[in-house]
């Protein structure tokens, strides 16, 4: 392995454990979300209709499984295992399609979530644990 693959897989190891450090937390913070939408919907900006509007009660039900996905594949992601770095790639695309969705009522936070997460997939792609195999 030359030296430059060397640093950009060191540069990938350690942006995967901070990928899945940010699944954790935006886990956890989608999962408050949820639970801020199911419980208290009338807090929330109503803003222009549009085709894909749903209840607050059921964002906040779809916010609360998927964070507790995130989270839980997050610390999934620690192990470095091939299936916990599948499942983060897949989450994590689940979690951009939802938060594009859910664009019109909190547009920075769905922003930053949607950057969080193209940063995840990103690391996780560039992530080889055993260079020999590139998903083993």
């Amino acid at each position: 392995m030359s030296e430059g693959s060397s640093v950009k897989q060191g540069v990938a190891a350690g942006t995967a454990m901070g990928a899945a450090v940010i699944m954790v937390t935006v886990g956890l913070l989608q999962f408050f979300q949820g639970l801020a939408a199911v419980y208290e919907n009338e807090e929330f900006v109503v803003g222009v209709e549009y085709l894909y509007k749903f209840d607050f009660t059921v964002w906040g039900w779809i916010h609360l499984v998927l964070g507790a996905l995130v989270a839980v594949t997050g610390l999934a992601l620690f192990t470095g295992a091939a299936w916990a770095r599948v499942s983060a790639i897949v989450i994590a695309a689940i979690s951009i399609v939802a938060n594009f969705l859910w664009l019109p009522h909190y547009p920075w936070w769905s922003v930053i979530v949607i950057a969080l997460d193209v940063v995840v997939i990103w690391a996780i792609s560039a992530w080889r644990p055993n260079p020999s195999d590139a998903w083993a």
